[in-house]
């Protein structure tokens, strides 16, 4: 019997918000990050949050978009966590309410095996304020592991997940092992496995 990893990437295994770094050539990130904490304490809905942020991206290059999704600050200990999760038998994805541009990169210089994120639309090689994908919604990070766990045969037993907002919620409801990474409240009540340190690696004493 395989088992099943999942993290959420912004503020999990990047240091950081996607957004937050998209808005900031732009002169919006205090704007952003405001409703992107707001998003992440369970304040406000998920995918009007994302779609309202989104909107406010109308115009960056999608030249500077991959720039800055290629650059990102990886949390401590990321890559180590990963491989040796990997080592124990583990399916390590990643879900995210942001974007395949900074996930994709993320999977192949993490060695993930899958990354499920969101897509920003652009025309005339410039974002045109929208998005689609895969996790829009506060219940998509549920709703996709229950679907992965069915395809890979991976019990809930069997299954961990780390992320730090409320968005991450929907997916603590299908693992045992739900670890709270530097999370905000209203995830800490849901995990049973709380680390404070900005250090992935953390988690593997835990196992």
């Amino acid at each position: 019997m395989g088992k099943l990893c999942v993290f959420d990437f912004d503020s999990t295994l990047m240091d950081g918000e996607t957004i937050d770094f998209l808005a900031a050539p732009l002169g919006l990130e205090e704007k952003v990050a405001t409703i992107t904490e707001r998003a992440m304490k369970g304040e406000l809905d998920f995918f009007e949050s994302l779609t309202t942020r989104v909107s406010l991206l109308e115009g960056l290059e999608i030249g500077k978009v991959e720039q800055i999704c290629q650059n990102l600050p990886f949390m401590p200990g990321a890559k180590e966590t990963i491989s040796a999760l990997k080592q124990k038998g583990y399916k390590v994805v990643v879900f995210s309410g942001g974007f395949r541009n900074a996930t994709a990169h993320a999977k192949d210089i993490l060695g993930l095996d899958a990354d499920f994120a969101n897509v920003l639309h652009f025309r005339k090689r410039h974002l045109s304020g929208l998005v689609g994908g895969d996790m829009m919604f506060d219940f998509s990070k549920g709703d996709m592991i229950v679907r992965l766990q069915n395809l890979l045969g991976i019990s809930q037993a069997d299954t961990m997940v780390v992320g730090d907002g409320a968005n991450d919620r929907s997916m603590f409801a299908h693992a045992d092992t739900r670890v709270a990474f530097c999370a905000k409240d209203i995830l800490k009540k849901e995990a049973n496995i709380i680390i404070e340190t900005k250090d992935l690696t953390q988690i593997l004493k835990e196992l």
